[in-house]
C-alpha cells in the first residue's frame, strides 16, 4: 500500500529522476511561461527531488552510500557516527525510489556502520563495517536482521580482526593459484590494516598490508632532530583497487599520505603520494583514464593525481572546512562532486580549475557528510548528519566538446596544467 501511495505522490520526481517527460494534468493551469530559460541558458543547477527518510534514520548520522550492482535502483546507506563519546547503535536500510518514505530492509546491530558494499558476483550479499572493528555480512533476500556472517562472533587463531572503526569495505575479484576467479572483501581501519576476507572456509581474514609510518619532509615544514613516532602503524581511512589490476590499490591513511600498495607485499609500498596535510578520507581511481586518482581530506582540499607523479597534478580549495567525501561522475571525465560540512559541489574541470561549477547549501543546521552519483541517471544523493539522503536532479552542464573522447578531455587538462606548471618553473 505504501508504494501504490508513493507512486502517486511522487510520480513526477520519479520521471524526472527517470530521464522521462513530465507530462502535466489538464486539469491544472499551467504556471510555466512561454518564453521560460532552458537549463543550459540558466547554467549548472542543483534540483532537490526527495529525501530518503523516516522515523528510524531521524537523528543519525549517515556514513556510506552504495548502489547494487545488479538493480540499479536499490540504495544502501550505512548509519553510524563518526566519535566514540557520540556512538549510537548501528542501522543498515535498503531504499528503492519506488517507496523513499520508508526503507525495504532494515538491519541493526549494537555498534554504528561506518562502511557498506554490495558484492558484484553475488548482489545479494551486503557487507558492514562497523565502529568497534567488527565485519559483517547480510544477505538482503533475507527478511531476518541477523548477519549471515559475523567476524565478531569467529573465534579463530589464524584470522586477523580490526581492533578500531572499520571506515571503507569493498568487494574483489581476485585470481587464485589453481586459476580460479573468487570474490574476496577488503577492509580497512584505522589500526593500520588492510584485511582480505574469504568466505571459501567459514569467514577468515589474511592481512594485505600493514600500514606503517614513514618519514617524509612536507613542504615548507623542516624535520626534527631526533623525532620519533608514537605508533609505527598508520591509520587507514580509505582505499580503491585500480580498476584494470586487481592486485594493485591505492590507501589513504590519517597522516595525510597515499600509498600504492601490491597485494604481493603487505610490509612494502611500491609508491607514497604527498601532498595532503590531514587524513584522507576518500581516494577514488578515475573511471575513464587508468592513471588518475582523485582524493579528499580533511585539510579542506581535494587533489589530482597522475599516477607517475608523488606530488599533485591540482589542488582544489573552495572552504575552509574538512571535505568528507567525494564521487567521480559516471557520465564525465571531467566532473566529480564533493561534500564538505556546510555545503555539496559540483566540479568540471573542462569549465574551470579554480572554482567549482555549483555551490549549494540545501539544509540549514545539517552537516552534510557523504555524496553518491546515481549510476542510471543525472542525479546526486547527498547524506547529512540527520538522518536523510536528499536526491537531487544534476542540471545544465556543459556536454562533452564534438569528436573528443572522455578520456582525450581529461587529459587534455592534465597536460594544459602540467606545461603551465612546467612554464612557471621555468620563469
Amino acid at each position: 500500500m505504501d508504494r501504490v501511495i508513493n507512486t502517486n505522490v511522487f510520480q513526477a520526481k520519479q520521471a524526472v529522476y527517470r530521464g522521462l517527460q513530465v507530462v502535466e494534468d489538464i486539469d491544472k493551469e499551467s504556471s510555466s511561461a512561454v518564453n521560460a530559460p532552458s537549463f543550459h541558458q540558466i547554467g549548472p543547477s542543483l534540483e532537490r527531488l526527495w529525501t530518503y527518510s523516516c522515523g528510524l534514520t531521524k537523528g543519525r548520522n549517515v556514513s556510506c552510500m552504495t548502489w547494487n550492482p545488479q538493480n540499479l535502483d536499490l540504495l544502501a546507506v550505512a548509519y553510524g557516527d563518526y566519535h566514540f563519546n557520540n556512538s549510537k547503535d548501528g542501522l543498515v536500510c535498503c531504499w528503492t525510489c519506488k517507496n523513499p518514505s520508508h526503507p525495504e530492509r532494515v538491519y541493526t546491530s549494537h555498534f554504528g556502520a561506518t562502511s557498506i558494499s554490495f558484492a558484484n558476483h553475488n548482489p545479494n550479499l551486503l557487507a558492514v563495517g562497523r565502529h568497534d572493528g567488527s565485519v559483517a555480512i547480510y544477505n538482503v533476500r533475507c527478511l531476518a536482521d541477523e548477519p549471515i556472517l559475523d567476524s565478531s562472533s569467529i573465534c579463530s587463531e589464524t584470522s586477523s580482526k580490526h581492533t578500531s572503526p572499520v571506515w571503507q569495505v569493498k568487494w574483489i575479484e581476485k585470481e587464485r593459484a589453481s586459476g580460479e576467479k573468487e570474490e574476496i572483501l577488503v577492509s580497512v581501519s584505522t589500526d593500520g590494516l588492510v584485511l582480505a576476507w574469504s568466505m571459501r572456509k567459514g569467514f577468515e581474514s589474511s592481512v594485505l598490508m600493514r600500514l606503517k609510518r614513514i618519514a617524509t619532509k612536507q613542504q615548507g615544514k623542516k624535520e626534527k632532530k631526533g623525532e620519533s613516532f608514537i605508533s609505527r602503524m598508520a591509520g587507514g581511512y580509505s582505499f580503491d583497487f585500480h580498476p584494470d589490476d586487481p592486485n594493485m590499490y591505492l590507501v589513504g591513511t590519517e597522516e595525510g599520505l597515499i600509498h600504492k600498495c601490491s597485494c604481493s607485499y603487505s610490509e612494502q609500498y611500491l609508491d607514497t603520494y604527498i601532498g595532503h596535510t590531514g587524513a584522507v578520507y576518500g581516494v577514488h581511481w578515475s573511471p575513464y583514464v587508468g592513471n588518475v586518482f582523485l582524493s579528499c581530506s580533511s585539510d579542506w582540499s581535494i587533489r589530482l593525481w597522475t599516477q607517475g607523479r608523488p606530488n599533485p597534478v591540482l589542488t582544489f580549495h573552495s572552504s575552509t572546512k574538512a571535505v568528507h567525501s567525494a564521487s567521480w561522475s559516471p557520465s564525465s571525465s571531467t566532473v566529480f562532486a564533493c561534500v564538505n560540512e556546510g555545503s555539496v559541489e559540483i566540479w568540471d574541470l573542462s569549465e574551470s580549475t579554480l572554482d567549482p561549477v555549483i555551490i549549494n547549501a540545501p539544509v540549514v543546521n545539517v552537516k552534510l557528510t557523504t555524496v553518491l552519483f546515481a549510476k542510471n541517471s543525472e542525479c546526486l544523493l547527498v547524506g547529512d548528519n540527520g538522518g536523510q539522503v536528499t536526491v537531487f536532479q544534476l542540471k545544465g552542464m556543459p556536454e562533452l566538446p564534438g569528436g573528443s573522447s572522455q578520456a582525450d578531455v581529461l587529459n587534455k587538462v592534465i597536460e594544459t596544467t602540467l606545461t603551465s606548471q612546467l612554464r612557471a618553473a621555468c620563469n
